[in-house]
């Protein structure tokens, strides 16, 4: 088998291009190599071939992320060839197919018929969001900005330029297999494998579209209306269905995972969903007792301070804390008066 170029050598661009680096580059190379261009010339075809194997696995991010780990053998399970005496697979052994028989006992047919031809969902996306203390108390309605990809708005998601199609792949015609048969001492050995030229698609762009250069998705940015639930805590996340990556092939999008931080408050802590507060008092409010305002999420409330408080006493504020999630009621405060004891006490000289 002849040795692969590096992915990144055939577009001529660095290991950590961007998506667009990577667009520009393949766009360039396959208009110099495509066919129309080198009629007859089986060099600049090969070379074209390449161009777009290097680009569909560099435009994926999952395929990408498998191949900067594994190389060719992440995203081409002919490479480098496993199996038994450097067969991938296991085929025709004296008539008895043992993919089938091993596929009975792994959960799977050990062929590389894994091709997904058919509709393919959308990638699930990961953000955050910072809000206030308030805001996660009594809930909020706020913005965010999502980076996406969506169906071309130019091909409609096919990847071929207007006025074009998608061609039937010459290499597999359509089937987006390759089939081989290898005999030796033990029987033959027959394999299925994904086709190179097409990448299991069945067919290929020789008039990719400009805009999305033949992937079918371009990446756009949106602003996307959130409902934060009254009740929700810092590390909490909220699943917005659907608002992902669009799928491929008609496949459904993914969704948004978002991640919520909350503010730390000045006063305010958070223990479930009962909120504490330390409350300064005099020492003859203690002594005394008094009516005391003290502040809860809701605005200020009056309480009672009995004669005779210690410091650090708790006084607990019924429902003035956080609203559960999903309803069912809400938390209690809790007020922890702290004594201001003087440190000296005013004395009445008096002259006899």
């Amino acid at each position: 088998m002849a040795q692969k170029r590096d992915y990144y050598e055939v577009l001529g661009i660095q290991k950590g291009a961007g998506k667009d680096e990577i667009k520009k580059a393949y766009r360039k190379l396959a208009k110099q190599f495509h066919p129309d261009q080198n009629p007859g010339d089986k060099s600049a075809e090969e070379k074209f071939k390449e161009v777009n194997e290097a680009y569909s696995t560099l435009s994926d991010d999952e395929k990408r992320n498998r191949y900067d780990q594994f190389g060719h053998a992440g995203v081409d399970e002919t490479y480098g060839a496993g199996g038994f005496n450097g067969y991938n697979g296991f085929g025709d052994f004296g008539g008895v197919d043992l993919g089938d028989i091993f596929g009975s006992f792994f959960g799977g047919s050990t062929s590389a018929r894994r091709t997904k031809r058919g509709p393919v969902r959308g990638r699930d996306l990961q953000e955050s969001i910072t809000i206030t203390f308030e805001e996660a108390a009594k809930g909020a309605e706020k913005t965010v900005n999502v980076s996406r990809y969506e169906t071309c708005t130019k091909c409609g998601g096919s990847g071929a330029k207007a006025g074009s199609n998608p061609e039937t792949c010459p290499t597999c015609k359509g089937s987006g297999e390759m089939h081989s048969v290898q005999r030796t001492m033990l029987g033959s050995f027959s394999t299925v494998t994904t086709c190179t030229t097409c990448g299991g698609e069945g067919t290929i762009l020789k008039n990719p579209c400009e805009q999305c250069g033949g992937g079918g998705l371009e990446r756009k940015s949106r602003k996307i209306n959130v409902k934060i639930p009254a009740g929700i805590d810092n590390d909490q996340v909220i699943t917005l269905r659907g608002q992902g990556d669009h799928g491929r092939k008609g496949g459904s999008p993914g969704d948004l995972r978002l991640h919520i931080n909350v503010r730390k408050h000045s006063i305010f802590k958070r223990n479930g969903y009962d909120v504490h507060i330390e409350m300064p008092i005099t020492f003859v409010e203690a002594a005394l007792g008094a009516e005391i305002d003290t502040p809860t999420l809701y605005g200020k409330v009056k309480f009672k301070v009995p004669a005779g408080t210690q410091s650090e006493t708790n006084f607990r504020l019924k429902g003035k804390g956080i609203q559960r999630l999903g309803g069912g009621g809400q938390g209690d405060q809790f007020v922890k008066v702290i004594v201001d004891v003087p440190k000296t006490l005013p004395i009445n000289k008096k002259k006899y």
